[in-house]
């Protein structure tokens, strides 16, 4: 007998409400109770991030949801832009936590003023309007970074450079990357413990290997931290090949993205 399905359908909410969205599926299909319940607006605007009326008033995106849950799986499906443009947000699908990218344009990246190295275009893939095309450099050195009181508190998060790479790319099989609070953690005490990583699709020993997004971008990560309580300031991923001074091209840089572990 479907017990839950006796209970008050405000109650069985309220339950839900404490669980996660992943959880909520789940449950949905064992009992008609929940089923009606995993329905509520209750539920699913407590998954939603706290702030997100803020959050989506900063964006200039459409959004055409009739209800809590459909614009939770709006903002997990199609990312929003927002601070005109320079950042995009979603949220991760199973948790509902906060994901941001920080768009090509507002990375620090060396020598990107000049059109001799790095170029601008738009990319028909990309979210944003602008995407950094690497044309040659020897000296490559980006980073990105986000204030920790945007992001999610008490979660483990990643940072990964996403990007592409140009047919007849080179000088890429190797970099250096690392994550640090800007406030606590100088760079170079942070280079001392930098990963190695590889944006070549070419197999390579000990390195961490670049893998293939569902939105057709590539991606490496960068590295990992935890957001506490947000109260750590900035948090900044870095990535850079300025030991092996060979020429390289081929890149083309979306953004920073930060996520969820």
């Amino acid at each position: 007998m479907d017990y839950f399905g006796l209970m008050p359908e405000d109650c069985l909410s309220e339950i839900l409400s404490f669980t996660s969205p992943e959880d909520t599926a789940r449950l949905s299909t064992s009992s008609r109770g929940f089923n009606f319940a995993a329905e509520s607006d209750v539920v699913w605007e407590k998954f939603l991030a706290s702030d997100y009326q803020n959050i989506i008033s900063k964006s200039k995106s459409l959004m055409a949801s009739h209800s809590m849950k459909q614009l939770y799986f709006s903002l997990c499906d199609s990312p929003i832009l927002t601070d005109g443009g320079k950042m995009s947000f979603s949220l991760d699908k199973k948790t509902g936590k906060k994901c941001f990218m920080v768009s090509a344009r507002e990375l620090a990246i060396s020598w990107s003023d000049t059109p001799h190295y790095w170029s601008w275009s738009s990319h028909p893939d990309s979210r944003f309007s602008e995407v950094a095309n690497l044309r040659f450099v020897c000296w490559l050195d980006m980073r990105g970074k986000i204030e920790t009181r945007l992001l999610s508190k008490r979660t483990n998060y990643v940072a990964y450079l996403v990007f592409k790479l140009k047919s007849g790319y080179y000088g890429l099989e190797t970099a250096n990357t690392f994550v640090r609070f800007v406030d606590r953690e100088s760079d170079n005490e942070a280079e001392e413990r930098a990963s190695v990583v590889s944006l070549s699709t070419q197999e390579g020993p000990g390195e961490n290997r670049s893998k293939r997004r569902d939105d057709g971008w590539m991606e490496i990560e960068m590295g990992k931290f935890f957001n506490d309580a947000g109260e750590d300031g900035d948090v900044e991923a870095r990535l850079m090949e300025v030991r092996r001074l060979s020429a390289k091209g081929g890149l083309i840089v979306q953004g920073i993205e930060f996520r969820p572990e």
